[in-house]
């Protein structure tokens, strides 16, 4: 997003600088159990009535049947002790999880991972969910929650643009990535499944041809199989370890999550089959190498698997051109390659919703600001960049999506999910255990006959379908809360551009990395006499063992943030820059090849109001003052 000026903020802030909403969307903050509870009371009576509800429910079943439980066996010294047990066993898990919890719900205690405030209809769902257990690998077993489970998939297709496409949930975006291989690696074999089993369906066709099949070309040359051919062909793909060295490199940027590799190992292709692509100077995948590398795999007749693009990087924040990606596929399709995209949305995917308006269109970027500003989304001087609106515009055009809803849809852990372009892909995976499924049926009975995962918490389903309900994927709804945390990162990096602290006769500095396209904000602190990338990393490792669980004082602690590593390993040179912006040359980075920064994903939903953000900023400049004073006088 673009820098951040100084604003009139239009969100409503406590105390006596309550200013009124702008807009007459719902304020999201009714929404959250608060920072100190501000909800508790209407969060307690819609607990205690679900809780009362799902109560009634066991006792007017049935309601003549002879009691499991008499009065006689409660009257005994053995189901007394054994409540008391009970009891004590919550007293100490209370104990516990209060003097062992990081406090994520602080407004502005907690600037770290990608944690905070989860939505409260999205816990009393999951809470009131638990209590009938539901398990969403069959209808039988699930037949509420399997349904919200499907209309959840059907809130990613949407979101994501695939209007014939289909989603579900996973345990979290690691399975998601996982299975957005599994698609590709079973696609991609196909086309050899076929020459192997029915050849005439695939005859005059080259292996190289095999291999740089589409998507729609693959399932086009399934349609008019019988179900006892397509299992042949299934059979004969790559779930059968067939193939598997013949299928192509894997091609990631040097950002992609550590889940890639292990999805590799796992999926069969092998660790040898990745490529990792430089990033930019901006952390997105470098377009100009990636298209050299495509270029040289082709001029070699090397097939490509796939791509994974990402947006929203998990330690900067960063949107690939997800549009230049698709362009270069489409540019290279006319001469024979053609590869399989995979979008890890885990992080920045309900982003998306910031450019749908309440009408469900997916908004032209010159109508975008004028949207915005009608639903009081940015402050003065923040907007969406071009090329972010672009990348998200072209996610519609990739084939799988992963998305994270226990990330930027503010529900319980664990949340996973990913989205499909074309539903008929699903086939291709698809598995059929005889005592869950009855082969032929229509979803959602066969939600584990598609899913890599058996069996799932639908209580997990209920929670991001009431999350989905509570607030649209849209500019008024998730929209306008992601806003929110886009807006303060800008204001926090622009706070941090401006910090500036003297400790004894040193003058130490904060140097914010670039703005971020995303809520994410990194920063190093740096004493000017610092003539060592050693030291800095060194006096960043203290103050990050100060500002985290490490100090051993988490509800206690002040101010609370995350750390990462940007290491030439995995980055290349793409820090070279901001190395340079710390008055160090490249020489300096060669020889450390690593550069330690304090890390904040900003999620928060309260603090892009001036007087609360004004109100912490305020105590993290004293928190940080005392902390650069106690490592550098050690």
């Amino acid at each position: 997003m673009n820098a951040h000026s100084e604003d009139q903020t239009t969100t409503a802030t406590r105390g006596s600088g309550y200013e009124e909403p702008a807009t007459k969307d719902l304020d999201y903050r009714a929404l959250f159990i608060g920072d100190q509870a501000e909800n508790g009371a209407i969060f307690k009576e819609l607990l205690g009535q679900l809780v009362d509800e799902h109560l009634g429910w066991r006792q007017n079943y049935m309601p003549g049947d002879r009691a499991g439980i008499t009065i006689h066996d409660e009257t005994t010294p053995e189901y007394g002790a054994a409540q008391v047990r009970m009891r004590e066993v919550m007293a100490d898990l209370s104990r516990r999880l209060r003097s062992g919890s990081v406090p994520w719900n602080s407004a502005g205690r907690y600037w770290g991972h990608m944690n905070a405030e989860t939505l409260m209809p999205a816990i009393l769902a999951y809470t009131y969910a638990m209590l009938w257990n539901p398990n969403n690998v069959a209808l039988e077993s699930s037949m509420a929650t399997s349904k919200m489970e499907a209309e959840v998939g059907d809130d990613f297709a949407k979101l994501f643009g695939f209007d014939g496409g289909w989603g579900h949930l996973s345990a979290d975006g690691s399975i998601a990535n996982l299975e957005g291989l599994w698609y590709a690696r079973s696609l991609k074999s196909i086309p050899l499944a076929l020459a192997a089993t029915l050849p005439e369906t695939v005859a005059g066709k080259s292996e190289w041809e095999l291999l740089n099949m589409s998507v729609e070309e693959i399932l086009d040359s399934l349609k008019d199989l019988t179900p006892d051919q397509y299992d042949q062909v299934k059979a004969a793909s790559s779930r059968s370890g067939r193939n598997l060295n013949r299928l192509g490199k894997w091609i990631v940027p040097e950002t992609k999550h550590y889940s890639w590799v292990k999805a590799l190992d796992i999926i069969g292709v092998g660790l040898d089959q990745m490529i990792a692509i430089p990033v930019s100077e901006n952390y997105r995948m470098d377009i100009d190498a990636l298209t050299s590398t495509v270029e040289e795999l082709a001029r070699t007749q090397t097939p490509i698997l796939g791509l994974v693009t990402v947006v929203g990087t998990t330690e900067e924040g960063a949107v690939d051109e997800v549009d230049k990606i698709i362009a270069l596929r489409e540019r290279m399709r006319k001469s024979g390659l053609y590869f399989y995209i995979h979008c890890d949305a885990a992080y920045g995917g309900y982003g998306r919703s910031l450019f749908f308006d309440t009408d469900g269109r997916f908004v032209d970027y010159n109508e975008l600001a004028d949207l915005h500003q009608s639903h009081g989304l940015f402050s003065e001087g923040v907007t969406v960049p071009e090329d972010v609106y672009n990348g998200y515009k072209a996610i519609s055009q990739v084939e799988s999506v992963t998305i994270d809803p226990h990330k930027m849809g503010y529900v319980p852990y664990a949340a996973g999910g990913i989205a499909i372009r074309l539903k008929e892909m699903r086939n291709v995976i698809s598995y059929f255990a005889p005592y869950v499924f009855e082969k032929g049926a229509t979803a959602p009975d066969m939600l584990g006959a598609f899913t890599l995962e058996g069996s799932r918490a639908g209580a997990t389903a209920a929670s991001v379908w009431a999350a989905h309900r509570c607030l649209p994927l849209d500019v008024s709804g998730y929209g306008r809360l992601i806003a929110s945390g886009i807006d303060t990162a800008h204001r926090f990096r622009d706070f941090l551009a401006e910090l500036t602290f003297t400790v004894g006769d040193r003058v130490v500095r904060a140097y914010p990395l670039h703005n971020p396209d995303f809520n994410m904000v990194d920063w190093v602190f740096k004493a000017d006499d610092m003539t060592s990338l050693t030291e800095v990393n060194a006096l960043n490792e203290k103050v990050y063992d100060l500002s985290s669980y490490l100090a051993g004082h988490e509800y206690n602690n002040i101010f609370i943030t995350s750390h990462t590593t940007f290491s030439a390993g995995d980055y290349g040179n793409s820090p070279v820059k901001f190395i340079k912006t710390l008055g160090f040359d490249e020489a300096e980075w060669e020889s450390v090849k690593s550069v330690t920064l304090l890390r904040a994903s900003i999620l928060d939903p309260y603090l892009n109001s001036t007087e609360l953000f004004n109100y912490y900023t305020t105590a993290i400049k004293a928190a940080f003052s005392a902390r650069l004073t106690e490592v550098m006088s050690s």
